[in-house]
């Protein structure tokens, strides 16, 4: 049994598959679907062209498809919305699930904290939206806030040059000033919602195997410190040119500076003393509901 847990992101397209025993990543579509959307003030031709194009080629995997879809999908209009709902099953054949910030933080949430039995936060970034959740066994507290990537972007174009030239203390007062924060703390800083993991492995920052705890889609970890200084270098000195011509998929490489400040604003509030990347999704939560 094959199924696909396909999650539309404001950027990110996220493409998981479930053989009924283990969940894994099939791959990642860039898509700005925000970034074209505030350019153009409404959902942009292309973009819904290569979505439709993408699941319909997806078929050749398995026809057990789910497909849905966050940030910028709840904050288009309700015209505009059932005209684009409307249009994609008639092209692919199946329904598009609009997913809302809670079940998005709680379907993440369930899958960061299935294997963990401690006190935890959780940051699930995206383009358009951010959620931030405490755990401990169960949600304690969750912030959401309708503010990602794409908005601190906006502000600082520069981030998406081959060294960025915005101090990262400045785009960090810039996201402190808009994005809701927990009053809960904990260690242990999980970041989830995709691409986090992927991240670290590639552009050159530190990492080590991750000893807090056992979890087969967590594998890597960092101290707080270690992340300070690797984002500063990040931004000063390591070539987003170079890890483009390396990895390919430009596009997807355009907000990870602004997604690095968001992770060290959210660490630093809770207190965290470990950061654990990882490109856990919503996936293992949809599949439990």
């Amino acid at each position: 049994m094959k199924k696909l847990i396909i999650e539309v992101g404001s950027t990110c397209t996220k493409v998981d598959i479930y053989d009924g025993e283990k969940i894994e990543r099939l791959e990642n579509i860039t898509i700005q679907l925000k970034k074209h959307y505030e350019e153009n003030k409404c959902l942009r031709e292309e973009d819904v062209n290569l979505l439709v194009q993408s699941i319909n080629k997806l078929k050749e995997v398995t026809e057990d498809i789910y497909v849905c879809g966050t940030s910028i999908f709840r904050t288009i209009s309700e015209e505009e919305k059932e005209k684009f709902l409307k249009e994609f099953y008639t092209r692919t054949g199946y329904e598009f699930h609009i997913i809302s910030q809670e079940e998005e933080n709680f379907f993440t949430v369930y899958g960061v904290s299935r294997c963990i039995n401690q006190k935890i936060g959780v940051m699930i970034g995206g383009g358009g939206s951010t959620e931030i959740a405490i755990v401990n066994d169960k949600i304690l507290e969750t912030v959401n806030s309708k503010i990602g990537v794409i908005d601190v972007m906006r502000e600082f174009p520069d981030l998406a040059s081959d060294i960025a030239t915005t101090n990262i203390e400045v785009v960090k007062d810039f996201i402190r000033n808009k994005i809701n924060l927990p009053k809960g703390k904990a260690d242990i800083l999980v970041l989830a919602g995709g691409g986090h993991e992927r991240f670290a492995r590639q552009s050159g920052i530190t990492y080590k195997d991750n000893t807090l705890y056992k979890d087969i889609a967590a594998s890597i970890m960092m101290d707080i410190e270690t992340r300070k200084k690797d984002t500063k270098r990040f931004y000063e000195e390591i070539s987003l040119n170079e890890i483009r011509e390396v990895f390919g998929d430009k596009e997807w490489w355009y907000g990870t500076r602004a997604m690095c400040a968001f992770v060290l604003v959210v660490a630093e509030e809770m207190g965290a003393k470990y950061i654990v990347p990882t490109d856990i999704t919503m996936t293992y939560g949809i599949l439990n509901k």
